[in-house]
C-alpha cells in the first residue's frame, strides 16, 4: 500500500499538479470510510488507521490529507463527512475546516429494484444548509453518473448503469432541472464568497420555532469593491426547516416568506438571490428512438420517454454454442466444495462445478411410491446459481447468501450434477472483504433418498473456470468463422448459453448511443471488442413508487423511488469513441433461451424542454454585480428571466405550449388558465425558434398585462430537434 500511494503522489508531483506547484490539487485522501469498519478489527483497526495517516503525511505532498468518516483521525488529518446532509457535522478539532466529501445526490441501483431519485429541491436545501452553518467545501457524489463498463459493477448485483441521478447523466447530458438548479445555487453561494471568507464564523439569529438565520459579517477588501450593508461585507442564509408549512419572518427590518424545507440566500443581507425550493431551471425530457410514447411510472420524474417503432439492429446474426460444464484442458478435480473466487481469481463471473452420483432402482421406486422428488439443498449461496441435471436446466436461484432447495429429476444409474456459480459484481464495502467470498458455503446435499441424504459436500468435484467463448475471445473483432460461428436462422429454436454476433452501422450525428436489450435475458455484451457490461432483464416491483414526490423532509434512498413495474435497466451505453461509421461488431453472450433479433440501437437526446417562472421569481444571478452593492440597490426591481436550452447541436424547432398568465399543470400537462396573454406563443416563438438556447423576460412589459392585480407566470413547453440531416434518420 505504501508503495502504491507513494507512486501516485510522486506522479502528481512530477507533473506539477499540486496547488503549491501551480496545479489544481488542493487536498488528498487516504482510506475511505474506514471509520465505519475500524472497530471490526479491534485494536489493530486504530493501529492501522494511525499508520496510514502517518505514512500519507510522510510522503511530503505539501497539501492537506483528509479521511472521510473518520471521527478519530489524528490532528494532522482532516476528518470529513459523507452523507445526504452534513450541516450538523463538526470535525474532531476546532482547527479543522468543515468539509463534505460525499454529497449523495442519488443512490446505487440494483438489478430487480426500483430506481432511487433525490429531489432537486432537497439536495439544494442540504447544500445551502451546509454553507449556512459554517461549511467550507462540498463535493458531489456523483456529479457525472457514468457507466460500469466491463465487469466493474460492484455491490454485488449493482446494475451496469452508474447514472446515480447525477446532475450530468450517464450519457453526459444535463439532467434538468437538477443541473440548472445546482448551477444557480453555486452562483448564489459564490456571490456570498467575500463575506464567507472574511468572517471567522456566522452570527446565529433565531427567527421562529423552526426558522433561523446565519449572518456572515466581514471587513471589505482594501479596494472597497465589496461594500454592502453598513459599509461592510454581509451575506445571510435564512432557513425554514419546517417540513410542512411556509413561514414569514422578519430579518433586518424586512419581511421574507420562506417555503417549507428551504433556505434563502441573501448575498447582501437584503435581497434574495436564490431559494432552494423555488426551481426556475428548465425540465428536460430525454428520448430514445422514433415516435414518442410515454412508458413506465414516470409521472414522478418525467425525464425520459421511450420511443416506439424501433427497428432491430440487425436481422443477420451468427451464433456459437457455449458448452455446458467442462470444456478445457485446464479443468481440475478436487474433493469438496472450493470457494468461488479462490478458484476463478476473478478471471470470469462463471465457475462450473461437476460431480456424478449413482441412483439405484430402490431410490426411483421410493420416489414414485411416495410421490416425492429429491432436492439439491445448498446451505448458502451468492449471487446466482444454475443447476443442471444430465444436461438439462433444473432451476436457477439468485440472492446473497441464501438457502437453495431445488427439486430435481434423476434417473436410474449415473447422473451428472452440474452447478454454475455466477458472480454479479464483487462485494465492495465492509470489513473482511477477503473472507466474504462467493459461490457456496456450508453443506451441499441431495435429499429425499431411501437411505437418507447424500452429502455432496465431500464428493469429488471437477472445476472449470469461465466460458470457452471468453477464453477464446470470440468477442474480439478479429474472431473468424474458424471459431465455429454459424448463421442463425430467423426461425431458430432458442437455446440456453449461446453467443451471438452481428455487424451494424452507427447512428448519424454526435448524440450518445445506447442499445436496447429488453428482449434478452441475462448475459454480457461487447462492441468492437469493448465490454459494455452485464445485462439482466429483471423487473422492479410494481409498488413502492408513488405518484408524486414530496421534497420536504429528510431524504433516504427509499424515498421518491421510480420505475415500478419496469426493467431496472433496458438501455446500455456505447461510447461514441468505441464506434466506427459502419461495420461495428456486436457480440452477445446470452444465458437464457432468448434470441437477439429484437435488439435495437438508438441515440439519446433531449427532445422536450419545459419551464415555468413567475414574475415574482428572483432576477437572474448574472444581474448581480459587486460594483452595484452601494447599499441602496434593490435587485427585485430587475426582471426575472426564463432560460431554455437544447443539447449541443440541437435547436428549438417548435413551441408546443406558451402561456403568460395563470397556466395550470406541469411539464407535458400544461393548460391555459383564465388569465392568458394572447401573444404568449408568438413572443416565445420569436425569441426561441431556430436557436439552441433563448432567454425570455417575465414581465408585463414583454407580454402586456392580461389580468391586473394577478401574479403572472410564464409556462413554456418546447421541442428540440437535431440538425435537419439527422432529424429524419431512423434507428438501425
Amino acid at each position: 500500500m505504501e508503495r502504491f500511494v507513494k507512486k501516485i503522489v510522486d506522479l502528481m508531483m512530477a507533473e506539477s499538479l499540486f496547488s503549491w506547484q501551480g496545479g489544481p490539487i488542493i487536498l488528498l485522501q487516504i482510506e475511505n470510510e474506514y471509520g465505519n469498519i475500524e472497530s471490526s478489527f479491534g485494536p489493530n483497526g486504530k493501529k492501522y488507521m494511525k499508520w496510514a495517516a502517518e505514512m500519507a503525511v510522510g510522503l511530503g505532498a505539501g497539501v492537506p490529507w483528509v479521511m472521510c468518516k473518520q471521527a478519530d483521525a489524528p490532528e494532522y488529518i482532516i476528518d470529513t463527512c459523507n452523507a445526504y446532509y452534513c450541516d450538523g457535522f463538526t470535525p474532531n478539532s476546532e482547527k479543522k475546516p468543515k468539509i463534505w466529501t460525499e454529497n449523495w445526490d442519488g443512490w446505487f441501483a440494483n438489478w430487480g429494484e426500483r430506481l432511487p431519485r433525490r429531489p432537486t429541491e432537497d439536495i439544494a436545501f442540504a447544500i445551502a444548509r451546509f454553507f449556512q452553518r459554517g461549511g467550507s467545501l462540498q463535493n458531489y457524489y456523483m456529479y457525472f453518473g457514468g457507466t460500469n463498463f466491463g465487469r466493474t459493477a460492484g455491490g454485488p448485483t449493482q446494475i451496469t448503469s452508474y447514472d446515480y441521478d447525477a446532475p450530468l447523466d450517464e450519457y453526459g447530458l444535463l439532467r434538468q432541472p437538477k443541473w440548472g438548479h445546482m448551477k444557480d445555487l453555486h452562483a448564489a453561494i459564490k456571490l456570498c464568497e467575500p463575506a464567507l471568507v472574511a468572517a471567522d464564523s456566522p452570527q446565529y439569529i433565531k427567527l421562529g420555532p423552526k426558522q433561523e438565520a446565519h449572518v456572515y459579517h466581514g471587513t471589505p477588501h482594501n479596494d472597497g469593491q465589496y461594500l454592502s450593508l453598513n459599509e461592510s461585507l454581509c451575506a445571510a442564509f435564512i432557513a425554514n426547516i419546517d417540513e410542512h408549512e411556509s413561514a414569514a419572518v422578519k430579518f433586518y427590518g424586512q419581511e421574507y416568506t420562506l417555503p417549507p424545507w428551504s433556505v434563502s440566500i441573501l448575498p447582501d443581507c437584503r435581497n434574495t438571490a436564490f431559494n432552494t425550493a423555488k426551481v426556475g431551471a428548465q425540465t428536460s425530457i430525454k428520448t430514445v428512438g422514433l415516435d414518442s410514447v410515454s412508458v413506465g411510472n414516470n409521472s414522478l420524474f418525467p425525464q425520459l420517454r421511450i420511443k416506439s417503432k424501433l427497428g432491430s439492429i440487425s436481422q443477420s446474426w451468427m451464433t456459437l454454442k457455449e458448452p455446458l460444464g467442462v470444456w478445457g484442458d485446464k479443468n481440475f478435480t478436487s474433493k469438496g466444495i472450493l470457494e468461488h473466487l479462490l478458484v476463478t481469481k476473478d478471471q470470469s463471473d462463471y465457475l462450473w462445478y461437476l460431480t456424478r452420483i449413482y441412483i439405484s432402482d430402490d431410490d426411483i421406486s421410493f420416489w414414485e411410491e411416495n410421490d416425492v422428488s429429491p432436492t439439491i439443498d445448498i446451505d448458502s449461496m451468492r449471487d446466482f446459481v444454475r443447476i443442471f441435471v444430465n444436461g438439462q436446466l433444473a432451476g436457477s436461484v439468485k440472492g446473497k447468501w441464501i438457502k437453495v432447495v431445488q427439486p430435481v429429476k434423476l434417473v436410474q444409474g449415473y447422473n451428472d450434477i452440474l452447478l454454475l456459480s455466477e458472480t454479479v459484481g464483487l462485494q465492495n464495502y465492509g470489513a473482511f472483504l477477503e473472507k466474504d467470498g462467493a459461490g457456496f458455503k456450508g453443506q451441499l446435499k441431495l435429499t429425499g433418498c431411501r437411505n437418507g441424504d447424500i452429502n455432496l459436500t465431500t464428493s469429488l468435484w471437477t472445476y472449470q473456470v469461465g466460458l470457452k467463448g471468453e477464453f477464446l475471445k470470440v468477442y474480439d473483432v478479429n474472431s473468424t468463422d474458424s471459431a465455429g460461428w454459424t448463421e442463425l436462422p430467423n426461425d431458430a429454436i432458442p437455446s440456453v448459453f449461446s453467443w451471438y454476433r452481428t455487424k451494424f452501422d452507427a447512428p448519424g450525428g454526435t448524440d450518445p448511443v445506447a442499445l436496447d436489450f429488453s428482449s434478452l435475458g441475462k448475459g454480457q455484451a461487447w462492441v468492437n471488442g469493448n465490454h459494455i457490461g452485464r445485462y439482466w432483464t429483471l423487473v422492479a416491483p410494481k409498488n413502492g413508487c408513488g405518484k408524486t414526490c414530496d421534497y420536504r423532509g429528510a431524504y433516504n434512498s427509499d424515498k421518491c423511488r421510480t420505475n415500478c413495474g419496469e426493467l431496472t435497466q433496458a438501455w446500455y451505453h456505447i461510447p461514441r469513441s468505441w464506434l466506427k461509421t459502419s461495420n461495428n461488431v456486436l457480440v452477445i453472450f446470452e444465458e437464457t433461451d432468448k434470441t437477439p433479433f429484437e435488439i435495437s440501437i438508438s441515440t439519446r437526446a433531449t427532445e422536450t424542454i419545459c419551464a415555468q417562472v413567475s414574475e415574482k421569481h428572483y432576477p437572474p444571478l448574472h444581474m448581480w454585480s459587486h460594483s452595484e452593492f452601494d447599499g441602496k440597490l434593490s435587485l427585485m426591481d430587475k426582471t426575472p428571466e426564463m432560460h431554455l436550452q437544447c443539447d449541443k447541436g440541437h435547436t428549438i424547432s417548435s413551441i408546443e405550449f406558451a402561456s403568460y398568465g395563470n397556466p395550470k399543470g406541469s411539464c407535458q400537462k400544461f393548460s391555459q388558465g383564465k388569465c392568458h396573454a394572447a401573444n404568449s406563443l408568438s413572443v416565445v416563438s420569436q425569441a426561441c425558434k431556430g436557436k439552441n438556447s433563448c432567454t425570455i423576460g417575465i414581465s408585463n412589459a414583454v407580454f402586456g398585462d392580461p389580468c391586473r392585480h394577478v401574479v403572472k407566470n410564464l409556462a413554456v413547453q418546447a421541442k428540440c430537434s437535431p440538425p435537419p440531416e439527422l432529424s429524419t434518420s431512423a434507428s438501425l
